[in-house]
């Protein structure tokens, strides 16, 4: 009995040194995320990410709100002034982010970018959009969730954006 307890031990230790490596891998990837050990390189990839992101859902989300039912309200006024906020927001970004040496100097600009887009998830997860610019929009999101990583701050739609 004892031998065979033994065997199933010494058969299940390899698995959990597998998944204990496995999380302490992770761990260490998500440290480096929040901002220590980047370069300004490396943010600079970010933002440029970023800022593609929101300029293709700009285009794509003016057209999906001409064909849904908020087509011709004041309400798609309102979430296309939004989305162009942002994308001057992220465009204004890069610039400040080129002309600062240090990319820490940047949270300003970044919190206002998270708060815009907050703004415009609220909107996202209430109406349908169509499957195309939601996942654009999802992209987007990711993208901004990762800078807000780097900056060691809220994610998109955290209740510290209302």
């Amino acid at each position: 009995m004892k031998r065979r307890i033994f065997s199933t031990i010494i058969l299940f230790l390899p698995f959990l040194m597998v998944f204990v490596m496995f999380d302490t891998a992770n761990a260490q990837r998500r440290r480096e995320v929040r901002g220590r050990g980047l370069t300004k390189a490396n943010v600079k990839l970010i933002i440029n990410r970023v800022e593609d992101r929101v300029d293709n859902f700009v285009k794509n989300f003016d057209r999906s709100l001409d064909r849904s039912r908020l087509d011709g309200s004041s309400r798609e006024d309102w979430l296309n002034k939004r989305a162009r906020d942002l994308e001057s927001a992220t465009d204004e970004l890069a610039r400040e982010f080129n002309r600062r040496d240090a990319w820490v100097a940047n949270r300003e600009e970044v919190r206002r970018c998270l708060n815009i887009a907050s703004d415009i998830d609220r909107n996202m997860r209430n109406y349908r959009y169509g499957s195309g610019t939601e996942a654009n929009w999802g992209r987007v999101r990711f993208e901004l969730n990762s800078l807000a990583d780097v900056y060691n701050m809220p994610k998109v739609g955290a209740a510290s954006y209302r």
